[in-house]
């Protein structure tokens, strides 16, 4: 199982044992955690933990800035094997150096996971073992120089990508990752080689063509679910991005061919 928790301001989770092992990763807020009836640890962003089935677990979070979380419950022989090899076996809490890789593919996972088909378990313990990677990579050191610039890049990206069917404009991007619009405009240049709003459109066009092959959904629907009042305006931006217009797709979907 996994999941992404926006935690409220009185979340407390306080238990003796739980079914699974537990990988769990901070992307905002402030909190405190104690394992195992050890010492309490306080958590913030690029926070890693994990505890096993047999651990007592207490998680608050601050009431002033809630968490904001991605848990991961594994089962299987394997489970504590290979959080022991990330660095992060069970009743350890490390900071990651440069957080925002990692929390971009626990976004992943979790897209994924709620998509349909049959690869789709395969596409999330591929992901999975390259997030354990990461991490492992992640922990210990320090973050200088272009590994910082890079890092505020994929924080900037990250949310794009968590965010893209509600965001309308570059400013409200800038704004959720700290940052004034122009410094966001020179990270993607730099990093991605586009604007953050070519991205962000491709984004909205990707998802908008996911939801057309997976659910059947109108085009008009499509565009709702992606920000767009207006299909028309939608539909000359989905041709631009996928070559062809959003009437073809969903032709695909009935008989398994473009015309």
């Amino acid at each position: 199982m996994a999941g992404r928790e926006e935690c409220a301001a009185n979340y407390l989770v306080e238990r003796e044992r739980y079914r699974f092992h537990v990988m769990e990763v901070v992307a905002a807020g402030r909190g405190r955690l104690r394992l195992d009836g050890g010492r309490t640890h306080p958590i913030g962003p690029g926070s890693v933990y994990a505890y096993a089935p047999d651990m007592a677990c207490r998680i608050e979070s601050d009431a002033a800035q809630p968490l904001q979380k991605f848990f991961f419950a594994l089962a299987g022989k394997q489970a504590a094997a290979r959080l022991a090899e990330a660095r992060l076996p069970a009743g350890t809490v490390r900071r990651i150096g440069a957080p925002a890789e990692v929390v971009s593919l626990a976004e992943n996972i979790i897209h994924e996971g709620q998509r349909q088909g049959p690869h789709v378990l395969s596409i999330c313990v591929k992901l999975l073992e390259v997030m354990l990677l990461k991490i492992h990579e992640g922990t210990g050191g320090r973050v200088r120089g272009n590994q910082r610039a890079r890092e505020n890049f994929l924080r900037c990206r990250a949310i794009l990508e968590a965010h893209a069917t509600e965001m309308r404009t570059l400013e409200q991007a800038a704004a959720m990752a700290g940052m004034d619009a122009a410094s966001m405009c020179r990270l993607f240049r730099r990093f991605q080689g586009t604007s953050p709003y070519q991205y962000l459109l491709r984004r909205k066009m990707a998802l908008a063509a996911e939801d057309m092959m997976e659910s059947g959904c109108m085009v008009k629907e499509a565009a709702a679910r992606v920000g767009f009042a207006d299909p028309y305006h939608f539909t000359r931006c989905f041709k631009t991005i996928h070559g062809v217009p959003p009437t073809e797709l969903r032709r695909y979907r009935s008989n398994g061919s473009i015309d």
